[in-house]
Parts: structure tokens; sequence; C-alpha cells
């Protein structure tokens, strides 16, 4: 009896609350609102965190890990896009940089300075990080081999499902230099982010929050190879690189004896700058 009109009560309070449509373009923003979800054990016991008008929650747990282990995934609200921070990334998966990080900024392959790093020097020496120095790698395929990367767990960023190296630290080569690490993929995106601080492993969990999926936008590729290399068709395979991408090419001619003609120089915006669809790539070509 009781079970019978508790039903019929929660059938008529079903009946008087409204049901909107459902909020599409507010699951697509994509930057300020993210959704995760976190499995806390094998019998699905959830740990849910509120994160930046969303849930932060990890779909696959690591037996591995001890509550002395430096967090696999932060659960801080994640870091929406403002006038101190821009976007960089590779196809539609990008990152939110402080605006005040350079680019590449290494030396015998080692950061020097807050920076972006689409590609490491190739000086072959030792120098130490120094102190409170961040950095973020952004590759495609698979992580470099130096960075020993291993999915902990995975993870989903903007409903695309990712995988997550637990942020680890270390020594850095016997100086008094501590370095934490850890490491995103995104499979389906073909894209990894690597994270590095000499400040705190905690530092290394805020850069790796501000990732995202940006249908809308997609970065400029970095050219696949060296400048003067691919016997003067560099210029033409990135022009089909960006086609690809759903980019637009303009060509601007130079004169340059040290190259062939048909050699690839420069392109503007840098690499790694976020674009919408249809956009225009500036590439500098050595004419004949």
């Amino acid at each position: 009896m009781i079970e019978t009109k508790l039903t019929e009560l929660l059938d008529r309070a079903a009946e008087r609350t409204p049901v909107g449509p459902p909020p599409i373009e507010a699951m697509h923003a994509h930057v300020t609102r993210r959704r995760r979800t976190r499995v806390a054990s094998a019998v699905a016991v959830l740990a849910v965190a509120a994160v930046a008008g969303g849930t932060a929650v990890i779909v696959r747990p690591d037996p591995t890990r001890d509550d002395s282990s430096p967090p696999i995934a932060s659960t801080s609200p994640t870091a929406a896009v403002t006038p101190e921070t821009r976007l960089v990334g590779i196809g539609h998966a990008a990152i939110a940089v402080p605006e005040h990080w350079g680019m590449n900024q290494t030396h015998c392959v080692t950061p020097q300075r807050d920076t972006v790093i689409l590609a490491r020097d190739g000086h072959l020496c030792a120098i130490a990080r120094p102190v409170g120095v961040e950095s973020v790698d952004l590759g495609r395929g698979k992580p470099l081999p130096m960075f020993g990367f291993t999915a902990d767990e995975t993870i989903q960023i903007d409903g695309v499902r990712a995988e997550r190296r637990r942020t680890t630290c270390s020594d850095d080569g016997g100086t008094e230099v501590r370095t934490c690490s850890g490491g995103v993929r995104i499979p389906s995106l073909d894209t990894w982010f690597w994270a590095e601080s000499s400040t705190s492993a905690e530092e290394v969990d805020r850069i790796l929050e501000r990732i995202s999926v940006v249908p809308d936008r997609v970065g400029v590729p970095p050219p696949p190879y060296a400048v003067g290399h691919g016997a003067g068709t560099g210029a033409a395979n990135y022009a089909a690189e960006l086609r690809r991408l759903g980019l637009t090419s303009r060509t601007r001619t130079t004169k340059s004896p040290s190259y062939t003609p048909g050699d690839l120089l420069a392109v503007s915006p840098a690499p790694g700058t976020m674009l919408p669809l249809g956009a225009t790539v500036t590439l500098t070509v050595v004419g004949p």
C-alpha cells in the first residue's frame, strides 16, 4: 500500500517538473565547461568534485596508486582562457598557457624559462633546469621516448577519451633541482601533452587541467621537417597539410642562395596558433 502511494506521488511530481531541451550549446563550450568522472573502486563508487560548472570524473581506477603519490588528476577548478592566457595546440586539441610563456625556449634540450615546446633544440650538452620553470610539450603520435609515457588512468576531456600519466617527481640528474612531470594523450586526435615543473607536482596538474578539445579551431601545424629538407617540396607538402586540416595558404616568395626553390622558410601565424577553420596561413617560400 505504502509503495503504491509513493509511486503515485513520484509520478505526480514528475508531471509538475518542467523539462527543457538539452543544453547543447553549453555542452559544446570549448574551454569554460568540462566533465570528468572518477571511478573510486571496482564497484563504481563515484567521487564527484565540482569543476568550473561541471564535474571531474576519472573512468578507470589505478589499483597501484596509494594516497601518498601525487594526484593523477587534480580536482581544482579548470582554468578558463582569459586575457592573460592564450590557446596553443595541434589539430583540435589545445592547452591554455599564460600569455608570457615563450615558444621552444630550451637550451641543451632543457627548458630554461616558462615555455610551450613544439620542438626542442638539438644541442647535446648538460645543463640543469632552473628552479621555478614550467613547460608543456605538444606532439603528434606517440609521446617521445624520453618521457616514458605510460597510461595510468583513462579520463575524458570535453567528452573525448584521453589517457593520463600520473604526476611524479625526481631529482634532476644529481642536481638539487626537483622536477615533476606528467602527461595526457588523446588517441583519437593523435595528440599528446607533457607537462614539467621545477616548482611542484600541483603545478603540473594545473597545467594539464587546461587541455581542451576545440572543434571550431585548428592549430597551425609545425613543419614536418627542418627547413631546407625535401628537395624543394617543403612548401607544397605543407600547403597540402594545411588543406587537410581545413586551413588555406598564401605564398610569399623570397630569394635565398642557401636553399632550394620551393623550400619552406617560415609560416605565419606561428605553429601552435589556434585558428578558425578556413583561416589563412602565410608561407614564406624560396623562389626561383
